[in-house]
């Protein structure tokens, strides 16, 4: 059942946030480079539920070009996490919002590619227009809460170079990896009022550089 785009739903997910128990670091964290996405979440594209926003990287970027992702980017010296979040919103898609718009931030999780990902949800409410930057993103997409809280969203599978599970969310015909796929996974938990953690969920090979 799609979840109502209002105040009730932005305390609920602010207290099911403030419950979860949140896990920093992981394996090698002081030899990772920081980075911060952004859950943004926002109203539904039928404007009957909440949503989530997830972008498609331009096929022009140097890394991980044209896969799906959360907003989001390495952090600069001297900012948190939620700083780092925000800032990388609002040059990728346009939305300026501040810290009292931040309703919680999750596990840390480390990637193949060197990466130490800290998941910040964030409620944007109406705060304007999503503006992307044709730089950074491809496209952006509005994911309504419902459809990764049904019983068939996520799967896991196994590839030869890891003893680790593949996470992969299930999105239209396709699959989104990890890490994108993780930090969703732990955010469906959350709402669910679950303390599941993902750091050990493995990602596909093509994302390992």
């Amino acid at each position: 059942m799609a979840r109502a785009f209002d105040d009730s739903t932005r305390r609920n997910i602010a207290e099911l946030c403030a419950a979860f128990t949140r896990v920093e670091g992981g394996e090698g964290g002081p030899a990772l480079k920081r980075a911060a996405v952004a859950i943004t979440l926002t109203e539904s594209e039928q404007g009957s539920g909440t949503a989530f926003l997830l972008t498609r990287r331009s096929a022009s970027l140097r890394s991980h070009r044209a896969q799906w992702a959360l907003p989001g980017g390495r952090c600069d010296a001297g900012e948190t996490q939620s700083e780092a979040a925000l800032r990388e919103l609002h040059e990728e898609l346009g939305l300026q919002l501040g810290e009292s718009d931040v309703l919680g931030v999750l596990d840390d999780y480390p990637t193949r590619s060197g990466y130490l990902i800290t998941p910040v949800v964030v409620w944007a409410g109406q705060s304007g227009t999503i503006v992307p930057n044709p730089a950074e993103v491809a496209s952006v997409h509005r994911i309504g809460l419902d459809a990764i809280e049904r019983d068939d969203a996520f799967s896991f599978t196994s590839i030869p170079e890891s003893t680790r599970r593949v996470i992969r969310f299930r999105l239209g015909g396709g699959h989104i990896h990890a890490p994108t796929a993780a930090l969703i996974y732990q955010f469906r938990e959350v709402l669910a009022g679950r303390n599941t953690r993902v750091d050990e969920l493995e990602q596909p090979v093509f994302a390992w550089r």
